[in-house]
């Protein structure tokens, strides 16, 4: 996509922040184009999602009890200061002190607001450095950062990608599939996915549409880990739960969705491990989103590459 160049960090920080929304139209532009080729076919899909970091320090972080004390003692300073500053003799030029005085009471201006947004996160601390940023849940501990998720296609194309907040990933089902129908103009026929990313209201709405769902429910998944039934299980009332398990535990089914990792996963493989997406560079939720973009668009064309040369 450089021609060859290597653009360094701020080069790439830039032109994100000045093309951003391009990058998300020229994404979807050469989704067109690979449909138009005969590639990016729709049949069945796969999804995941994976934490990645932030461009933040774990250590600069507020809380409300931080906060609070914060600007108490700013407000006791700036009291003792005043007191000072009114038995100095008229004649007495104390710059530094004004100086250091308004400081302190523009601080304490903006902490209201600091604990309005951190209030309205929900979240008990806040990054300093990067306030969309929230402390998620990893296979490696918590970590502060983002969820990249993304949809791919049968041929290993990358037919939806974004950033979210989201601490876990039953909500991000629908609106990924719905990102699909909004990129590529069609829904897919079939949806793998893993635990995460069950609900009885994603089942419901998939049927509505007319998407077939492989996404077992924690009960299933450990049953298919196993290899046997898990005892004790309760009994299934959800009709629609009782059609997904039945179609998961058919040999047909279960041989579908043993694609899905085949699918998914050595996607966000490479774009961790070959393409540095372990930490994002830019800060803030537009940011990142159009960072992960840019990477799922060259993630494209490089497989594009790859295809066009069997």
């Amino acid at each position: 996509m450089a021609g060859g160049a290597e653009p360094d960090h701020k080069t790439i920080c830039e032109f994100l922040r000045r093309h951003g929304r391009r990058v998300n139209d020229l994404f979807t532009t050469v989704l067109e184009q690979l449909q138009a080729a005969g590639l990016g076919k729709l049949g069945v899909v796969a999804l995941d999602a994976t934490r990645v970091k932030a461009n933040a320090s774990r250590d600069r972080v507020i809380t409300e009890a931080g906060l609070r004390a914060e600007r108490a003692r700013k407000r006791r300073q700036v009291r003792k200061w005043e007191c000072d500053l009114a038995a100095r003799e008229p004649e007495e030029n104390p710059g530094g002190l004004v100086a250091e005085l308004e400081r302190v009471r523009q601080r304490l201006a903006e902490i209201p607001g600091e604990l309005q947004k951190l209030r309205k996160s929900g979240q008990k601390k806040m990054s300093r450095t990067d306030a969309d940023s929230r402390f998620l849940h990893s296979r490696d501990g918590f970590v502060l950062g983002y969820t990249a998720e993304a949809v791919v296609s049968e041929e290993g194309l990358i037919v939806a990608a974004r950033v979210t907040q989201a601490a876990n990933d039953h909500a991000s089902l629908v609106p990924l599939v719905e990102e699909v129908e909004q990129r590529c103009g069609q829904r897919p026929e079939k949806v793998l996915a893993d635990a995460g990313f069950y609900s009885n209201q994603n089942v419901e709405t998939m049927e509505e549409r007319g998407v077939e769902l492989y996404v077992p429910d924690a009960v299933l998944a450990r049953e298919m880990k196993q290899g046997q039934r898990v005892p004790g299980a309760a009994r299934i009332r959800h009709p629609g739960l009782q059609r997904v398990r039945q179609r998961l535990r058919s040999p047909a089914g279960r041989k579908l969705y043993e694609r899905r990792k085949g699918m998914i996963e050595p996607v966000f493989g490479t774009l961790k491990e070959h393409r540095g997406m372990r930490r994002f560079y830019r800060r803030g939720l537009a940011g990142v989103n159009a960072e992960f973009l840019l990477m799922a668009l060259a993630f494209n064309l490089t497989r594009l590459r790859g295809i066009q040369k069997r």
